[in-house]
């Protein structure tokens, strides 16, 4: 007995595990609208086709390069105008040395001038002071002085600084040991009331029209600013002239100085102190010098005005 043949089957391949999920597999495998890629693809045609990183670049790099460019012309324009600054600066240097010789020049004149203001006055004083003529001049200041007399040293407390904020800038003492414009008046007072007969300060020279000021920490005699230490130089009785000051109040006074706020002070008697002659002489008063009732020969006699205080 014959055997048939088996029937062989034509079925379809298996189906996809995902046969079922197509509406996903659409959105992945087609996440850009066919629309939207139309339109882009058409705006890159009519932009040329470059890619948007590459427009980026090259907009990047013409930017450097007009910077670069507006560098080089700033560079440029500096260093062709660089020669003529430097000439102005020149210009400028020269114009400020010459009015400044011009200024010390005019400056020596006035001082010359000055001295022989301040000689003729002297001679004046001496020709019209009389019998007295040498002792006006001497108690006016217009002549240089030597003879016995005491050295008195005044100086700031050691690792002082400027400004203290003490109530002694104002009307009393301070915490600061600063030597004073007022410390100076009465230390200057108490040497002529105990009998000095001429006095200096840091070699200058003191009369009854001198002034001693502050501006600001700084003590002036006559508008010249001195430091210290104050080295005053007074004539008169040495040993005598060096007791009395200590024993007076203005000599307690700056022993006061000393014990409470360490300002630095020594007085000595000396055989010989050097004075100079003042600066110069301020004529306060002048009169005609007549002959008679109704004449007069046009010269006058000088006051000074300076003598002691």
């Amino acid at each position: 007995m014959s055997q048939q043949s088996p029937i062989r089957s034509t079925a379809s391949p298996p189906a996809r595990p995902d046969a079922s999920m197509s509406l996903l597999n659409n959105v992945m495998d087609h996440s850009l609208d066919d629309g939207y890629a139309e339109a882009s693809a058409r705006r890159d045609a009519e932009e040329g086709g470059l890619p948007r990183t590459l427009r980026a670049k090259l907009g990047l790099a013409a930017g450097l390069v007009l910077a670069a460019l507006v560098v080089t012309v700033g560079a440029a324009q500096a260093r062709i105008s660089a020669p003529v600054v430097a000439k102005e600066r020149e210009e400028l240097i020269d114009r400020i040395d010459t009015e400044s010789s011009t200024a010390d020049m005019l400056e020596r004149t006035v001082e010359k001038l000055r001295g022989e203001v301040g000689e003729r006055q002297r001679a004046a004083l001496r020709a019209h002071g009389g019998d007295q003529g040498e002792l006006v001049a001497l108690l006016a200041g217009a002549t240089a002085v030597r003879g016995p007399g005491v050295k008195l040293v005044v100086d700031d407390a050691k690792d002082t600084e400027s400004g203290g904020g003490g109530p002694r800038e104002s009307s009393g003492f301070s915490d600061t040991g600063r030597v004073r414009d007022r410390d100076m008046q009465r230390v200057v007072n108490g040497l002529w009331e105990s009998g000095a007969e001429a006095i200096a300060i840091n070699g200058q020279r003191l009369t009854s029209l001198s002034a001693i000021r502050a501006a600001g920490d700084a003590v002036l005699v006559d508008n010249r600013p001195l430091v210290p230490p104050y080295t005053v130089l007074a004539v008169g009785d040495g040993k005598k002239l060096s007791t009395t000051f200590q024993d007076s109040a203005d000599g307690r006074y700056l022993h006061s100085l000393r014990e409470n706020f360490d300002i630095r002070t020594s007085i000595s008697d000396q055989e010989e102190v050097r004075l100079p002659a003042a600066p110069s002489l301020i004529v306060r008063t002048a009169e005609p010098k007549t002959a008679g009732a109704g004449t007069g020969d046009g010269q006058g006699t000088a006051d000074t005005g300076k003598g002691t205080s």
